[in-house]
């Protein structure tokens, strides 16, 4: 827990880069989400909710099909995204950028919490 505190409190983005279909929960990203730090991941798990594109982080790729020669579009799609839309926002437009980590607290760090976990759980696993 002091690493994952020190870690969250150094970061200005989320990289989360699993192998669709293989996330898990994603508390990392809600996690970070918490603490204003957008996110740029692959859609899978929790992510194709959370994800408003350029609102509250970045996705990689576009989310479609498990194919052959996902790893080697989604590797070029975040190079890409890194290169020619967060990393000029970060450094010439600061101030869009925080509005970004503003949304990620506001919309995805709201919603995505443990309350909202459990009460999905119970209602939809355990009482259907």
């Amino acid at each position: 827990m002091n690493f994952a505190k020190i870690l969250v409190a150094g970061m200005d983005l989320w990289l989360n880069t699993p192998q669709p279909p293989l996330e898990a929960s994603g508390t990392s990203g809600m996690k970070a989400a918490l603490n204003g730090i957008p996110s740029l991941s692959v859609l899978d798990g929790w992510w194709i909710e959370g994800h408003i594109e350029g609102i509250t982080g970045w996705a990689i790729g576009n989310g479609s099909g498990h194919e052959d020669g996902r790893s080697s579009r989604d590797a070029a799609s975040l190079y890409d995204k890194l290169e020619s839309v967060i990393l000029p926002l970060f450094y010439r437009n600061l101030d869009r950028f925080l509005e970004v980590m503003h949304h990620t607290i506001a919309l995805n760090g709201s919603f995505f919490t443990s309350e909202r976990m459990l009460q999905q759980y119970v209602l939809e696993a355990y009482f259907r």
